[in-house]
């Protein structure tokens, strides 16, 4: 009998040696790939499943996930997950390595049972988010990013469509936070006007997602006034070029990852040349633009645990500027006024700025990750014109049927101007910044602090000299001219003549804290968001310091019919002041600005519904901004000039309302409405409207297509924004020129045909080469409407008068572009 027991057993271990020899073969050519699932708003997903053929694993609480596959063979990974679509993964791993792969799954809406479910991490935050592919498609004269979002998002506002600088809720354009994979971008100091602006950092052929916050943003966010734009780039996953041509310049990204999954590389450079739109105003020039510029971003993954990126940009923008004639005509129809100018000179601006950054992350665990993030920032600054005027100002002849009606007697003022600069700028600034984010249970706290240093170095030189009839102006403070009656024997001085050199050095520390938590009470979800920003910074012997506490609470109420968020956000926001405010109209820099400071707060709703079957959202923010220790400023174009006298107060208040939805099948619109209303009181003299008071914004992007052929498609955007203050002359009191600019009216068109995209299958042969294939023309201004950016302050010694012209923005222009994808 033990005989027969031994026999059995031996055929047993024989039976499964071969068995368990294949096993530990194929246990020993194995690899390990694990990550953290998130969606496109960065949250993490538990639950989500990950396969291949018939194993697989499912993410725990923090969104982690592990799972062993056969190594040196293709694995297809399957991330599948209840309210997101599924994405899958092709993967090829060495023996023994283990890959890390982080995956981003998109929102879906699912119905479960009566119940709906979808990420409301933006609502609940009060941030806009507009798709990728609306912003690439959007019809605008300087299309990108910020174009876009002066359409969509609420409370901003613009009046330069070749800006992509903006306005929100009563601030200026020194008081928004622009952000890129988490690093702060710097916009150029000197620019004067839109045309001189060329090329936005903000790439959006590059861009995953984009973010916007109009205010009562979280303490993460730095110390600025009025709001925050979040812009991450991707990480490609394959190989990839897109391609775009225009008669206003071309772009061009270059994508790709290597065959472990741990490097990958997007390349994105990009030509812009704004000529036609300068052509189109009432200035006869020779405009020659050179806008280009060259970004790259850059990802390794070292192990599951380290992840390093690298940002890079480059950019130069040449403008050369040759203005011949200028004939404008204003005034009423019971006094109509010519003014028609003859230039002589040019003017040549330089603007080449560089940036790396380097950012480091590391998973010390489930609950815990940290980033380590060093950057540099260089720009360097040309602005050279002399440029002479002669300028006369008359009457147009009102005799209809004469060969002189229309012409201008020059009855009303001669005399010229020149204007010269010889201005420079060079400024470094370095930085180094780290943040924890700790995560437990429901309760996510983040942390983060950041010293940096500039050094600015500025040379201005700007003088104006105004001749008018003969005589040539002083300014006002100086030796009064008594001629003919009285000879005069002062100096023959500029009307305006600013020099000054400077150099300077400033050091700042940051830092910030806050706590999130999402709750339920009553079957009623709350999230709540505490926070508290502390920033230092010193200057020769001028040390400031401030807090910024910070807060958002919002619920959703357990309503069975009804899909609304309520919010409430606000605080007490900071600006400590940049270089631009600490200098005043002198040129000269002033230590001890202090930093302006805003109460703020807002409170705001999401409404998801369905209309025609089709889902819709009615978001609505109502503002309030008590503000102390503000620094005055004046507005000509783009360009701020500050007293850097914390001299004033201000406030604003207002409304905004946006519905975006599918208004046409398929595709989505925005309809945005706003209200406003901004004053300041300087010197305690009385309350006057501040630069930025526009009262009234209406705007609508609207997409549509024909039925009967859906690859034709149509993008309209309507902006109608009531006028903003006209600013005042040199040396005049701003309380005595209160007079605003006419409204501004725009419509721009954009209509393509798409051969070849995902959705779109071609078989066309020419289309066999292209993943995506589109051409389309654009009409901008398309009814050809005047808008007023600035006025010109003609001067009449004779008759001592003095005339605001308004200089115009660009007429009707036409454009051809071709989009391609390889």
């Amino acid at each position: 009998m033990i005989t027969d027991i031994k026999s059995h057993i031996l055929k047993t271990i024989l039976y499964f040696f071969p068995l368990f020899l294949c096993s530990w073969v194929t246990f020993s050519q194995t690899g390990t790939v694990s990550g953290i699932v998130k969606n496109s708003d960065g949250e993490l997903l538990n639950n989500v499943s990950v396969t291949y053929q018939k194993k697989g694993t499912t993410t725990d609480s923090k969104g982690y996930y592990t799972l062993e596959i056969p190594a040196q063979t293709d694995v297809i990974l399957t991330f599948s997950h209840l309210t997101h679509d599924t994405q899958t993964k092709k993967i090829n791993v060495v023996k023994g390595e283990k890959l890390n792969l982080n995956i981003i799954l998109t929102a879906k809406v699912e119905s479960i049972p009566e119940v709906e479910v979808i990420s409301k991490r933006n609502e609940v935050e009060g941030i806009t988010n507009v798709k990728v592919e609306t912003i690439k498609n959007v019809p605008s004269a300087n299309a990108g990013i910020e174009g876009t979002m002066k359409i969509t998002a609420l409370g901003i506002t613009s009046s330069d469509e070749l800006s992509t600088q903006y306005k929100v809720r009563g601030g200026n354009y020194d008081e928004n936070l622009v952000y890129v994979n988490g690093i702060e971008i710097y916009r150029p100091f000197l620019v004067r006007s839109g045309q001189q602006e060329g090329l936005s950092f903000l790439n959006p052929d590059m861009t995953a997602n984009v973010k916007f916050s109009s205010g009562g943003f979280q303490a993460k966010y730095g110390d600025k006034l009025s709001s925050v734009l979040d812009i991450t780039y991707r990480k490609p996953d394959d190989f990839g070029i897109t391609a775009e041509l225009s008669l206003l310049g071309a772009s061009m990204s270059i994508e790709g990852i290597n065959k472990s999954k741990k490097t990958s590389a997007i390349l994105g450079m990009r030509y812009r040349d704004n000529s036609l739109f300068v052509k189109s105003q009432d200035i006869e020039t020779n405009y020659n633009p050179r806008f280009a510029d060259i970004q790259a971003l850059i990802s390794h993954q070292f192990n599951a645990k380290w992840n390093v990126d690298f940002l890079t940009n480059f950019s130069i923008n040449d403008y050369r500027y040759i203005p011949t004639a200028r004939s404008t005509k204003f005034g009423t129809i019971q006094e109509p006024l010519e003014l028609i100018v003859y230039y002589d000179g040019q003017e040549n601006d330089r603007y080449q700025t560089s940036f790396g950054a380097l950012n480091f992350q590391y998973l010390a665990n489930e609950n815990l990750t940290l980033d380590f993030t060093t950057s540099v920032f260089n720009t360097q600054e040309e602005e050279y014109f002399d440029i002479e005027a002669a300028y006369y100002l008359g009457t147009p002849s009102p005799d209809a049927g004469t060969e002189d009606y229309g012409e201008s007697e020059f009855n009303e003022g001669i005399g010229s101007q020149l204007d010269h600069a010889r201005n420079a700028l060079d400024a470094l600034i370095g930085n180094i910044e780290a943040k924890a984010h700790y995560f437990k249970d429901q309760n996510q706290f983040d942390f983060g602090v950041k010293f940096q240093k500039e050094n600015i170095k500025d040379r201005l030189i700007e003088w104006q000299v105004i001749d008018s009839a003969g005589f040539s102006l002083r300014p006002p403070d100086h030796i009064p001219n008594l001629q003919p009656y009285e000879p005069y024997e002062g100096p023959l001085v500029p009307y305006q003549d600013v020099r000054a050199t400077n150099d300077t050095d400033m050091q700042r520390i940051s830092g910030f804290a806050q706590w999130n938590r999402k709750m339920e009470w009553r079957g009623h979800q709350i999230w709540t968001n505490i926070g508290i920003r502390a920033h230092q910074w010193q200057l020769e012997d001028y040390t400031g310091f401030i807090w910024s506490p910070r807060f958002q609470v919002a619920l959703k109420p357990n309503w069975k019919d009804t899909d609304i968020i309520f919010r409430l956000s606000g605080g007490n926001y900071a600006q400590p002041p940049f270089y631009k405010e600490l200098r005043n109209a002198d040129g000269e820099v002033v230590p001890n600005v202090k930093a302006q400071q805003s109460y703020h707060v807002v409170l705001g709703s999401d409404l998801s519904f369905e209309m025609w079957k089709r889902p819709f959202k009615l978001v609505t923010e109502a503002y309030y901004k008590n503000l102390t220790d503000v620094n005055a400023y004046t507005l000509d174009n783009v360009r701020i000039r500050y007293a850097a006298d914390n001299n004033a107060v201000a406030y604003a208040y207002g409304f905004d309302l946006r519905i975006n939805g599918e208004f046409v099948p398929g595709t989505e619109s925005w309809f945005n409405f706003g209200y406003l209303k901004t004053e300041e009181n300087i010197d305690d003299r009385g309350y006057i409207a501040r630069p930025s008071d526009q009262r009234l914004k209406f705007s609508l992007l609207f997409q549509d297509y024909v039925p009967s052929m859906p690859n034709l498609k149509m993008y309209l955007n309507l902006v109608y924004n009531t006028g903003v203050p006209g600013g005042s002359p040199t040396y005049a009191d701003p309380y005595d020129f209160q007079l605003r600019l006419s409204d501004y009216k725009r419509a721009d068109l954009g209509i393509s045909y798409v051969f070849k995209d995902a959705q779109n299958k071609s078989n066309i042969r020419w289309t066999k080469s292209f993943k995506e294939f589109s051409i389309g023309g654009e009409i901008f201004n398309m009814f050809n409407m005047q808008n007023a950016i600035t006025n010109t302050w003609v001067r009449d010694i004779y008759s001592k008068s003095m005339y605001g012209v308004k200089n115009y923005m660009t007429g009707r222009v036409f454009n051809i572009k071709v989009k391609m994808a390889f």
